[in-house]
């Protein structure tokens, strides 16, 4: 189990995490979401060691997160926001390069590198340089690096940002995958559906705090079932009959139809993009 407990982050006068309490059990897919700003990546960075907390603390059942952590951190994978492949090396010299600063025994480094790159579909690419995939590729490259020392914890921070459909799709088959294989997860994304399709369950993060905490089924149930939409409003109801009855007092155009997660999500941030826009 992954604990935090009181989480805190400053830097200088600006308050990026603001007290953050969790628990989340081996094995579980969490998505973390919310708008840029909102302490997403910073939480990452310190659950997986690259930042101190400025108070509290983060347990991997009885061991304590931090810098010099060294054995802890070799069962963590960690896929960044941004391309970290060398470009001039090869998809293969890319894993073989990973594998080395594992320490991992060089069969043991072949064995996973041909595994992933067959799963991820990069096995026929695998002698191109790495400048020369297509952004999808790099992504699904960057997931194959991450994992290439089997860890047990897997973060994952806006993974499929900037690719097509098709790829992100491939992404999460994968994901998928190593979720059932009893892999603990942790996603932040941008994209709405991903975390609605991938994630057990969900942490609404807003000014470095966690406002909103459990699934996307009961996250929904917990705002209405079905909604009114009329311009930028929106009027929430537990069943179809309520919202049809309510239709009833409304003038203009509407829209009545069932709630999705990204309703609830802009519902709770809406003031967040607001004052950003």
């Amino acid at each position: 189990m992954i604990n935090l407990m009181g989480i805190k982050k400053n830097y200088d006068d600006v308050q990026a995490v603001n007290g953050i309490d969790c628990k989340i059990p081996d094995g579980q897919f969490i998505g973390l979401l919310g708008p840029n700003g909102a302490g997403k990546t910073t939480t990452i960075k310190m659950m997986i060691g690259l930042l101190e907390a400025s108070e509290g603390q983060i347990m991997y059942d009885n061991l304590i997160m931090s810098k010099k952590q060294v054995e802890l951190k070799k069962s963590i994978g960690v896929v960044s926001q941004h391309i970290n492949l060398d470009k001039e090396l090869s998809v293969y010299e890319n894993m073989i390069f990973a594998g080395k600063l594992y320490k991992m025994p060089k069969n043991e480094i072949l064995d996973r590198t041909d595994l992933l790159l067959k799963k991820l579909d990069l096995f026929s690419v695998k002698d191109r340089p790495t400048k020369k995939l297509s952004g999808g590729m790099k992504r699904k490259l960057m997931i194959a690096k991450a994992l290439i020392h089997n860890p047990s914890y897997i973060f994952l921070d806006e993974p499929t940002v900037g690719i097509d459909v098709h790829a992100r799709k491939e992404i999460w088959r994968f994901l998928k995958q190593h979720h059932q294989e009893g892999k603990t997860i942790v996603l932040t994304t941008h994209y709405i559906e991903e975390a609605e399709q991938l994630c057990d369950r969900l942490l609404l993060i807003d000014k470095g705090k966690v406002f909103k905490d459990d699934t996307s089924d009961k996250l929904i149930a917990e705002l209405g079932a079905y909604k009114i939409e009329q311009d930028d409003k929106m009027y929430f109801f537990d069943s179809i009959d309520q919202a049809n009855e309510g239709a009833k007092n409304i003038k203009g155009i509407y829209n009545v139809s069932a709630t999705s997660l990204e309703d609830v999500f802009y519902h709770y941030t809406k003031e967040a993009y607001e004052w950003k826009s």
